[in-house]
């Protein structure tokens, strides 16, 4: 009899604080009045709001351990897994491209989709294709050392082409928005359907190392799993190897650096290493000393979490579309809540958190009637 995996609440409620934070920082009252931490850096470095998305492709690949095993320990043979694989990546993608679609018009009727410059990538579809490829490598080199041997791998190659592969007008090693490898690969292959003219920050050269993020998870996943270490062991040993990625980031820093819109390997480093600290912090504090109830209202959003980035931003943009008279005061129902509900009660910066808070809060509402009917929206 295969014996049921113990489940990791530590996990679920990293994977909830992961949500709440990109709930958080896509969701300001006003764009023009936000705390700088949870704005994204520039370009090269980092700020708080830079860790979220790699977080959250990390904890994709310490669940696909556990899922994974899970399956192969019922028999279920490689020609099905690969079948959920790739239906699993193909809705990512093509609810990533349908929250694309669905329309951000403001004060003007509703038109249809201009499908020439309309974005094909996002982060629902980076999600799919580093899942997807991240797959084939768990199910492909068993074995941990080969997964990090890719890791290895990819970080390498991307540093390479990235340093080595000249850009016409531009030459080699050209790290600026407009002159790196990875906006002419994807000007080249996508033409206007990116996120700006010229860039988009979840492109496809890009996604390569986002993989490595999703291989660091898989590697972390086979630690928890582990029978050879007691739980105190596996959160010390998670936490050393976090330091050694985010010291290896900083190192690599040097030579390429921190950028989240490229996605540097020295990114890759230092969040994975950072995801790993964190990791082991709610792993040690949870799971073993099992100080649980603080986390219940991330747990509830880590069981629903793409439910919750879905509609929650599908919400925001209907905020910005349904126009008011002009007698409010305001155009839209989102500048209602902001300038007529939250301005007058703070500073436009702080008025402008409250709206973001709330936000957290109603959705997080919303999740807990989910989660008390044991509704649970899997993709």
């Amino acid at each position: 009899m295969v014996q049921r995996a113990e489940r990791l609440i530590s996990l679920d409620a990293f994977r909830g604080i992961t949500i709440a934070a990109m709930i958080l920082v896509n969701n300001p009252g006003n764009w023009s009045h936000v705390y700088p931490p949870l704005l994204h850096a520039d370009w090269h470095g980092w700020t708080p709001t830079d860790l979220v998305f790699p977080f959250f492709l990390f904890i994709v690949g310490v669940a696909m351990t556990y899922s994974f095993n899970s399956m192969l320990d019922k028999g279920v043979n490689k020609r099905q897994i690969y079948k959920k694989v790739f239906i699993r990546s193909l809705l990512l993608f093509g609810i990533g491209l349908c929250m694309t679609i669905f329309p951000v018009v403001r004060f003007e009727p509703l038109r249809l989709v201009d499908f020439s410059t309309l974005r094909i990538m996002g982060v629902l579809q980076r999600i799919g294709l580093c899942y997807l490829f991240a797959s084939i490598i768990y199910l492909e080199f068993r074995k941990p050392v080969y997964q990090a041997t890719w890791v290895v791998g990819l970080l390498a190659s991307y540093w390479a082409v990235m340093m080595l592969v000249p850009v016409p007008g531009y030459g080699a090693g050209d790290l600026t928005m407009k002159g790196n490898l990875a906006a002419y690969v994807d000007q080249s292959l996508m033409g206007n359907h990116l996120w700006k003219p010229g860039w988009d920050p979840e492109g496809l050269l890009s996604t390569i190392p986002a993989i490595a993020t999703v291989l660091l998870g898989i590697l972390t996943g086979y630690l928890l799993k582990s029978s050879r270490h007691s739980k105190a062991e596996k959160a010390g040993y998670l936490f050393l190897a976090g330091i050694g990625g985010l010291a290896a980031g900083l190192i690599a820093d040097f030579w390429f650096p921190i950028n989240k819109g490229l996605w540097s390997s020295s990114y890759v480093l230092f969040t994975g290493g950072f995801a790993m600290v964190f990791l082991a912090f709610c792993y040690w504090v949870i799971d073993i000393k099992q100080y649980k109830k603080w986390a219940k209202p991330f747990v509830i959003l880590g069981m629903n979490a793409l439910a919750v980035f879905v509609f929650s931003s599908l919400l925001a943009k209907l905020l910005y579309l349904i126009p008011l008279p002009s007698t409010w005061g305001a155009e839209t129902v989102k500048d209602l809540i902001y300038t007529q509900l939250l301005l007058p009660l703070a500073s436009p910066v702080n008025a402008s958190l409250l709206f973001a808070v709330f936000y957290l809060l109603f959705w997080t509402w919303i999740m807990y009637l989910l989660y008390k009917r044991k509704i649970f929206i899997k993709i």
